[in-house]
């Protein structure tokens, strides 16, 4: 799998938007104006939001993940190639994470999730 796997993944969410706001090739996935995915410009791996730093810090014990660079640490970074089911439900959850942190009037505005 791949950047185009990931970005395809997040294209499907509700209100996602995407971006490069540092330019050089970062593909920053936004939803009501917050990050809820993050591929970087040199390294295939794409950062997403865990519910929690204990969630992220056993997700990257179990090898599953890697420490998201630049990010809080309830963040992690998976490698684009992963399983795309893991891809998949990761990219989920951190945009329900996401979008569920937002205004009330800017959740309104948005399409449902699925």
């Amino acid at each position: 799998m791949s950047r185009s796997l990931v970005n395809q993944i997040c294209a499907g969410m509700p209100g996602a938007e995407v971006s490069d706001p540092w330019g050089g090739g970062h593909d920053c996935w936004k939803v009501g104006g917050k990050i809820f995915a993050l591929i970087g410009a040199m390294e295939e791996r794409v950062s997403v939001k865990c519910d929690g730093i204990e969630t992220a810090a056993m997700l990257i014990d179990a090898g599953v993940a890697q420490k998201a660079p630049y990010m809080h640490r309830s963040w992690v970074a998976l490698d684009c190639d992963a399983a795309p089911d893991e891809l998949e439900h990761r990219i989920q959850q951190s945009y329900r994470i996401i979008r569920e942190s937002l205004p009330k009037k800017v959740q309104a505005g948005l399409a449902p999730a699925g």
